[in-house]
């Protein structure tokens, strides 16, 4: 069986390496945005579609690709994604105009949509139930580790070589990956011939765009704007009709049973909850060390390394509890866990210092650390080798949607606080709207008018929009504890790991 070969830890840390380069191309982009700017004559706009084009199609593309996956083999179509998500890179390393750089990401976004849900999907086909976790685990460090990876590579690459060097470092992590993936991971696809619901890719695929688009563009406009609120409601609408439709027609692309499972159900959405405050705390933390503390990009990544020390520590013990105590007990301990980091966040002020912020990070990555892998080993438990690519794309696309409104929401908690407790006495009116823009404006804004007053008022305005978001967030961690005491069933993992040693031997 495909489960007792040693290859099986060489496939997943071949994928591991991809998930590596799709984790740097989504941080690693927003510090050339400068330099791109000048060098292709770049608008604010098409800055903007530098990242929505890779957001936009990787939304579309995730529920079509975990079928494709499913119906014409996993093994092909990540192969396929590899190379469409290496070639992607060498395009935009070599892009002359803004327009070919935004097709490029999107071919990008196009290759990640195949490999993020795919590389998951294999999990429950090589690993039997005792290894699962952990191999999770594994692949959730390739993902993580990119966070505060992208901003250090990225800052050392621009300081030594062209804009172009930031997407040419994906080249040698796709190769390795796609060598790798062609010699090892044998081909797995569902036994069940089934006719591609075209309805269904449509709707998907449409009513993801639409509410990823519609809250991206209440970073730019506020929530006051009626056409990004129709946005969000057309795709919000256009998900209800694909409930709907896939509930009538025979093969569909999301199939409804999959959320008879609780198992399933549950572990997604805790997934989902933890994703949606995760991101609001790495959409604070990174602009909290540049603004307040006054370090540059590549410093910022440096200080994030701390969460993913706790990520890796905590699943590793996580792993354990579950053997021991069963999944419901791990992940309500990430879930107080990563509250408990968070509520000590909230007390963060202005001359707090690294120290205090390094603490709290490590705790909040641990909680994930325990939680999400044991969350996604709960939802992942329920799918079967017929059906593991679109449901793994249907947890990632809930996921994707919910760190999306994470950012979103939390952002504005931040702004609202920040824009509050502004002291604005004396400014112009130009100067002010300036300031209010963002932190990093009006940083830029009291230092160019030699202000300390000003520089003072922005950073401890701005820590205050900090204790809310957190404070927020920890009220969403601890929500998240109770869902999971409440309805994770105790599901102890049958430790046969020394059974399986003998075999492998």
């Amino acid at each position: 069986m495909i489960n007792q070969d040693k290859r099986r830890w060489w496939i997943l840390g071949s994928l591991a390496i991809g998930i590596l380069a799709v984790g740097l191309d989504m941080t690693i982009l927003n510090l050339a945005l400068p330099i791109l700017a000048m060098d292709l004559h770049a608008s604010n706009a098409e800055l903007q579609w530098f990242a929505d084009a890779y957001n936009l199609v990787f939304a579309a593309a995730l529920l079509p690709a975990g079928m494709l996956g499913d119906r014409l083999g996993r093994k092909k179509m990540l192969i396929i994604g590899l190379v469409i998500f290496g070639l992607s890179s060498l395009a935009c390393a070599n892009a002359d105009s803004a327009w070919q750089l935004i097709t490029g990401r999107a071919f990008l976004g196009l290759g990640a949509a195949l490999l993020v849900p795919l590389s998951m999907s294999i999990i429950p086909i090589l690993f039997a139930e005792e290894e699962r976790s952990k191999a999770i685990a594994l692949w959730m460090m390739a993902n993580a580790i990119g966070i505060p990876l992208g901003p250090v590579l990225g800052g050392w690459l621009l300081d030594h070589y062209a804009w172009g060097s930031v997407f040419i470092i994906n080249i040698p992590l796709i190769v390795v990956a796609l060598f790798a993936v062609a010699i090892l991971l044998p081909e797995s696809r569902s036994s069940e011939k089934h006719r591609i619901d075209h309805i269904g890719v449509l709707l998907s695929s449409l009513g993801l765009v639409s509410v990823t688009y519609g809250v991206i563009e209440i970073g730019e406009r506020g929530w006051g704007d009626g056409l990004t609120l129709l946005t969000i409601g057309i795709g919000l609408l256009i998900l209800i009709g694909l409930i709907l439709w896939e509930r009538r027609v025979s093969q569909p692309i999301i199939d409804p049973s999959l959320f008879r499972s609780s198992s399933f159900t549950w572990g997604t959405v805790l997934a989902t909850v933890i994703s949606f405050a995760m991101f609001g705390v790495l959409f604070v933390m990174p602009q909290f060390f540049q603004a307040v503390e006054g370090v540059e990009a590549l410093s910022a990544g440096l200080r994030l390394l701390p969460f993913v020390g706790g990520l890796i520590i905590g699943s590793k013990i996580s792993d354990l509890v579950q053997t021991r105590w069963g999944t419901r007990i791990a992940i309500s301990c990430g879930f107080f866990l990563f509250a408990m980091g968070l509520v000590v966040g909230a007390f963060t002020n202005i001359n707090s210092g690294y120290e205090f912020a390094a603490i709290w990070i490590t705790a909040v990555g641990f909680g994930i650390g325990f939680a999400l892998p044991a969350a996604m080993d709960e939802a992942m438990s329920a799918l079967s080798t017929e059906r593991s690519g679109v449901g793994s794309a249907l947890i990632m696309a809930l996921r994707q949607v919910g760190g999306t409104f994470g950012v979103a929401i939390l952002g504005t908690i931040l702004n609202s606080s920040y824009r509050n407790h502004l002291n604005l006495n004396g400014l112009s009116e130009e100067a002010a709207d300036t300031v209010l823009r963002n932190v990093s404006s009006g940083v830029a804004v009291a230092k160019q008018l030699q202000s300390n007053e000003l520089l003072d008022s922005v950073r401890s305005s701005f820590v205050n929009g900090i204790g809310a978001t957190l404070w927020t967030c920890g009220a969403i961690a601890i929500l998240g504890m109770i869902l999971a005491m409440s309805f994770i069933k105790k599901r102890i993992k049958h430790d046969s790991r020394l059974i399986q040693s003998d075999i492998d031997n």
